[in-house]
């Protein structure tokens, strides 16, 4: 079993988003702390961070997956929005002491022509200089595990490859002297691995098998369950209704019913509205009873 959810607003506060959630069908969400696009993130009241946590204990949601700022970008080749980004990162981290157990993703950002290995330095380094701020401030031990998204690679983006996320998770380690291994983490969007050449349609066990050999599958966190409008190794990232697009419902069922997937919380991020979520997680949740379309 997996649990399954899809980006909800945070407009409303915390428990809002819980209750929103169950009246489309699901037992886990995502949410921005912040307005996707940057700007500053609204005051929570202690309070609300409490019902929602009663609230998720009582319902038996997983893990939610809250998603960093889109306008983050660690190793971007300017100074001001590095600085910018792990300050984002560190504020979005420390409100999240509140809410603990749960996964905060991010994409890892694009070097802007300084070259990969450049840009996974400044992402290690942003990240070990976050996780350290946050364990200051807060007085205690970093409580989410971050999560590197899988990209597509297109342009200077980083993450594109298995590999590119492992060596930024084994760079943040040896800066922090190991003490970060558990901290790290990696979300498996499957529109952007199929756009990025990992084609899931065709081979979705030799994909998983090269991300364990790579990276390991007990990094493997968490799934944003999409499909794709393009054709595998596109490198375009554009997102698709489920069962609508180049990947096609029996690979994303497929993807959902994988025994090293279970347990883990899928968000959707296909382009719908709420009664469109709410069709997609009826679809999901079918999938997972009967084992067919």
């Amino acid at each position: 079993m997996i649990y399954i959810g899809n980006h909800v607003s945070v407009s409303d506060g915390y428990n809002a988003m819980g209750r929103a959630e169950i009246s489309l069908g699901g037992d886990t969400f995502a949410f921005f702390p912040r307005n996707p696009r940057g700007g500053r993130s609204k005051p929570v009241a202690p309070e609300d961070i409490e019902d929602l946590k009663t609230l998720m204990d009582q319902e038996h949601f997983g893990p939610l997956v809250i998603h960093g700022a889109y306008t983050m970008n660690l190793c971007s080749a300017r100074e001001d929005v590095r600085t910018n980004s792990r300050e984002m990162m560190r504020d979005d981290l420390l409100l999240l002491q509140a809410l603990p157990g749960n996964y905060y993703n991010f994409h890892p950002g694009s070097h802007t022509g300084q070259g990969t290995e450049t840009g996974i330095r400044q992402i290690a380094e942003g990240l070990a200089e976050i996780i350290k701020s946050v364990e200051h401030l807060s007085g205690r031990p970093i409580a989410n595990t971050i999560l590197l998204e899988t990209m597509t690679g297109k342009g200077s983006e980083i993450g594109g490859r298995f590999e590119e996320l492992r060596q930024i998770i084994d760079m943040t380690g040896i800066i922090m002297e190991g003490f970060v291994c558990n901290k790290l983490g990696v979300c498996l969007d499957t529109c952007h691995i199929w756009d990025g050449g990992y084609d899931i349609a065709a081979d979705l066990d030799g994909v998983l098998r090269e991300f364990d050999t790579v990276i390991g599958m007990d990094k493997l966190c968490a799934v944003h369950l999409n499909d794709s409008k393009n054709v595998c190794g596109s490198k375009k990232d554009r997102h698709e209704k489920l069962g609508q697009g180049m990947i096609g419902a029996d690979a994303l069922r497929a993807v959902v019913l994988h025994p090293l997937l279970q347990g883990k919380p899928f968000i959707l991020e296909t382009p719908n509205d709420d009664e469109g979520y709410r069709k997609e997680i009826s679809i999901v949740r079918k999938w997972m009873r009967y084992n067919t379309l």
